[in-house]
């Protein structure tokens, strides 16, 4: 922990937290005598910090905060650098961008591992990472424009039983013509995607495409609600008094994150035909980002085995869905950026081409797409470890925590909880963040104060977060 003691940050948690200060001078508390710690007890440097306190930058590793409530009952305690670094960094210009997570691990201090981004725990795939490695060498020379080979393996990926290397043009099986590499764009992360379908969904009905609809879920990924506002669409809230009102664009992301909900391709499709403006052109993005912890059976799961069916509906309905998919969280690599876009039909996804700048996609990460797409040894670990590592996690977190409600399908990387108290999900991000192990709140971008989001981690990472919780929280 650098200069932070760790043993001395563990002794003062015990011994702190849930007690009164009696401050020096002042009156004298009106709790029991078992409940009060003298300020004068305290260790020097010191400081006490109520939630109006002023926080400056502090750059003493021993000077311990004593964080309380108004009445001076300790919440957590801490040390000053990591404090500093973790309250005051702001790497977002709220103003103009949407928040996200992931951003608070390199500063803090005593880094353990990141539990605010539900990457895979057992992180970044070795063989796929010495492959990206290795392309930076080539940093002097373009990316491959047509992405390859990285695309056809994602594509043999995608639809292990179709021809990912045909273009389709001479195929007489009309089926397979929306099944390959000519019907799949790999893009920056998915954001650069929702960018591009919510700009050609706006561009295709320039006066009629005005209202935005997210899934029926309390929060999903908010880039498409920035991309929506980008383009100048209006966003129809989820709500029961908003369930009959039609947009020309509906997003769900499936699984959900943060919410965990999960829905079937039927129950996919019957929310976007309710929600679809049917007077004109809809468009219809389903992220699938987190199906594949699904396990072994995910593409039966996913719409993007069903694409003849998604063309029918284009052609019949004018409802015109595209499948994105984020690898990032997948295969561990959230600095690298990819993601995948399948199209309805392949003029759909080419008339994204025509909207996509040019080698969006760096040559690391093609080659690390070109060689995770076949570590199979890994993907059975991830199906095999993570749902009983949740498992572990929720039963500990439930049986100290009985108060809080946890939620979210058995084979995601994340646990959505509900604390019930935002001074209590707040504080609990605050302790995580103090011993190196944050997580995400529910209060920036989507608005729910009263949850966190933690990732499913390996058991000998969750105990730090659990003893942290344990030792500091009520």
């Amino acid at each position: 922990m650098n200069s932070v003691n760790t043993t001395a940050l563990d002794m003062w948690s015990s011994r702190l937290v849930g007690m009164y200060i009696q401050r020096n001078k002042c009156k004298s508390l009106n709790v029991s005598a078992d409940k009060i710690f003298y300020e004068k007890d305290l260790p020097d440097p010191y400081r006490l910090l109520k939630p109006d306190s002023i926080v400056t930058l502090d750059y003493r590793y021993d000077r311990l905060n004593v964080n309380t409530d108004y009445d001076y009952k300790v919440k957590f305690v801490n040390y000053g650098k990591l404090m500093a670094e973790t309250k005051n960094v702001q790497v977002w210009d709220q103003k103009v961008q949407q928040f996200h997570g992931g951003q608070e691990w390199k500063f803090v201090n005593n880094f353990i591992d990141d539990f605010s981004v539900p990457t895979n725990a057992l992180g970044t795939p070795k063989d796929a990472l010495k492959a990206a490695t290795d392309a930076v060498a080539e940093c002097g020379h373009y990316p491959p424009a047509n992405q390859e080979p990285a695309k056809s393996r994602l594509a043999s990926f995608l639809w292990p039983n179709s021809d990912p290397q045909s273009d389709c043009s001479n195929n007489l099986d009309p089926a397979s013509d929306y099944y390959g590499k000519n019907n799949l764009i790999l893009g920056n992360g998915a954001s650069e995607l929702i960018d591009l379908v919510m700009r050609l969904a706006k561009l295709t009905s320039p006066e009629t495409c005005n209202y935005f609809k997210p899934g029926p879920v309390a929060a999903q990924y908010k880039e498409y609600e920035r991309a929506a506002k980008n383009c100048g669409l209006q966003v129809i809230a989820p709500s029961s008094a908003n369930d009959n009102l039609k947009a020309n664009v509906v997003a769900l992301v499936n699984p959900c994150n943060p919410t965990g909900d999960f829905l079937s391709k039927d129950q996919v499709l019957d929310y976007i035909f309710n929600s679809a403006d049917t007077t004109g052109d809809t468009f219809a993005i389903v992220d699938e980002s987190m199906l594949p912890w699904h396990g072994p059976d995910f593409r039966a799961c996913s719409l993007a085995t069903d694409l003849a069916a998604l063309a029918d509906i284009s052609r019949t309905k004018r409802i015109h869905i595209f499948v994105i998919h984020s690898w990032t969280k997948l295969w561990c690599c959230t600095g690298l950026r990819l993601g995948s876009v399948v199209g309805c039909t392949r003029d759909h996804t080419s008339s994204l081409l025509k909207y996509q700048v040019p080698w969006s996609v760096n040559s690391s990460a093609l080659a690390f797409l070109a060689t995770v797409v076949n570590n199979s040894e890994y993907l059975a670990e991830t199906w095999a470890s993570t749902p009983k590592w949740r498992r572990m996690q929720v039963d500990a977190l439930k049986s100290r925590f009985p108060q809080w409600t946890f939620h979210g399908e058995p084979f995601l990387s994340w646990i959505w909880i509900d604390t019930h108290d935002a001074s209590v999900a707040d504080t609990a991000c605050q302790v995580a963040r103090s011993h190196g192990v944050p997580i995400r709140s529910g209060k920036p971008g989507y608005m729910m104060p009263t949850f966190i989001r933690i990732a499913v981690r390996s058991p000998d990472t969750f105990k730090f977060l659990f003893n942290a919780f344990d030792k500091n929280l009520d």
